[in-house]
């Protein structure tokens, strides 16, 4: 059997499984995901008022989460900035005064 001859036999073994999969519930759902609707848009119950306080606080704290990573990236890109600045100096020995490199 020859590579070629492999990769059809695989292709077409996950296409079939793929494709029976999709066709079922979970194929579904992922379609309404998809869509935009969710169970309750299909008739059923709306979530808990609890699950809905939950889900304000999570998405609360990641907002936080993430203004202090981007306080965080902003420290790190000025001390990167710096370095390059000190390197970059390093590296013109047209400035007198400044350290130069070893020799």
């Amino acid at each position: 059997m020859e590579a070629s001859d492999a990769l059809v036999a695989v292709t077409l073994f996950v296409t079939i499984g793929a494709t029976v999969v999709l066709r079922g519930p979970l194929g579904k759902a992922l379609a309404e995901r998809i869509a935009g609707r969710r169970l309750f848009d299909r008739g059923g119950d709306p979530p808990p008022a609890e699950l809905m306080e939950r889900q304000a606080e999570l998405l609360e704290q990641a907002a936080r989460d993430l203004e202090d990573v981007r306080h965080r990236l902003a420290e790190v890109e000025e001390r990167q900035d710096f370095a390059e600045r000190m390197i970059a100096q390093r590296a013109d020995p047209a400035r007198p005064g400044l350290p130069g490199p070893e020799r």
